[in-house]
């Protein structure tokens, strides 16, 4: 009897802890509109849980008056391998920079509904910050 109750109070916790997960996803999942690249267009980039780390991918692409474009960047991952810090610092990852050609160390911190996204390579760093989409 005490084996089937362990059993069936084991199952009930598997249970809960799998259906409450999504209640601890990271914040900073979601879809993120950047600023305005060198030829005026704004992307979402929608970043998700990639393994153990988080990822982002340019979903859609927007011109000046905010008609969505296709460009060879839609699809593309744009960062991979970030790990949450705590505080709303994430780092440990990889940006792609698609125009320079270039794969920069990424680092991103995250407030509110700001996304502040920063690259360096060879001491050399630059970012943006996005808004998220609602």
């Amino acid at each position: 009897m005490k084996t089937s109750l362990k059993s069936g109070i084991a199952a009930l916790v598997a249970s809960v802890v799998m259906l409450s997960a999504p209640a601890f996803a990271d914040p900073i999942l979601g879809v993120w509109k950047t600023e305005p690249d060198r030829k005026n267009l704004t992307s979402h980039i929608a970043v998700q849980q990639c393994g153990a780390k988080i990822c982002g991918k340019v979903l859609r692409a927007f011109d000046a008056s905010g008609r969505e474009v296709k460009t060879k960047n839609v699809g593309r991952t744009l960062f991979w391998d970030m790990s949450a810090k705590g505080g709303g610092l994430y780092d440990g990852g990889t940006f792609d920079i698609p125009f320079l050609n270039v794969k920069v160390r990424a680092k991103m911190a995250m407030k509110g509904n700001t996304l502040t996204v920063r690259g360096c390579k060879a001491g050399v760093c630059d970012g943006q910050t996005w808004k998220r989409v609602s």
